[in-house]
């Protein structure tokens, strides 16, 4: 198979798998120029509540495949911040499963996640200064404000991959599972995530980024929903609560 984002949706859960296996994942040109459209294409479909980010095989992303990029650096770079951005703007939660390596582009999208579960035995690693490359801003505040500034600075500064024991203790990944239990986890999280309160989930993505002027909105959203009664009325009679709000396509 051609090099590809692979696309399935199951009980209101996406998966979208970075499919190169040839080169452990790489992003081609394609694979970055693809990721924005499919992921507006998912955050206007009101049938898709969770999106988990994963690799084929036994590998996450090893970066950006150089040899499929036309342009210069500079144009190469500008795809891989546009993808990365779509996916941190994209407005339901969003899950990093991650196993083997998570390097360059890879750790780049994975940390552009709301979260990231990780199998015993994955390596990260943040590599521009192995070829020069200036890290883009937007990239760097994001890895700052997931793991600190110390951590982020030992990633950058050395290009050194990191186990997933480091990784957990920095705060770059949320959990790590035992050999063979990540896709299970993944699984049952994405369940408790697509049972829970979608406007809830809109509004603290929104703060947790530092929207700090959309009280009075999600206030409106929070009254005309429905949701805070229904959530409410599930709590007393000790039933699982049926949340009705979703975002607008």
């Amino acid at each position: 198979m051609e090099p590809e984002l692979l696309l399935g949706v199951t009980d209101a859960v996406a998966t979208v798998v970075l499919h190169h296996p040839a080169k452990r994942n790489a992003m081609t040109e394609a694979m970055w120029r693809g990721l924005p459209p499919l992921l507006e294409k998912l955050a206007a479909d009101p049938g898709v509540r969770v999106l988990v980010l994963s690799g084929a095989g036994g590998t996450f992303c090893a970066g950006a495949d150089i040899s499929t990029l036309q342009g210069s650096a500079q144009e190469a770079q500008e795809l891989a911040v546009r993808a990365e951005e779509a996916l941190a703007a994209f407005p339901k939660p969003t899950l990093a499963a991650v196993k083997g390596h998570c390097v360059g582009g890879g750790a780049q999208l994975a940390a552009a996640c709301d979260l990231r579960f990780a199998e015993e035995g994955a390596q990260f690693g943040v590599t521009p200064a192995k070829l020069g490359i200036v890290y883009p801003s937007s990239a760097t505040r994001r890895l700052v404000a997931l793991v600190g500034p110390a951590a982020a600075k030992f990633l950058l500064f050395s290009g050194e991959l990191i186990d997933t024991g480091r990784a957990l203790r920095t705060g770059f990944v949320d959990e790590v599972l035992p050999a063979g239990e990540l896709d299970a986890r993944v699984e049952e999280f994405t369940r408790v995530l697509v049972g829970r309160s979608q406007l809830t989930q809109a509004a603290a993505k929104e703060f947790a980024d530092g929207r700090t002027d959309r009280d009075a909105h999600w206030a409106a959203q929070a009254r005309a929903a429905g949701d805070t009664a229904e959530g409410v009325a599930a709590f007393l009679e000790r039933r699982e609560p049926r949340f009705t709000w979703n975002l607008p396509g």
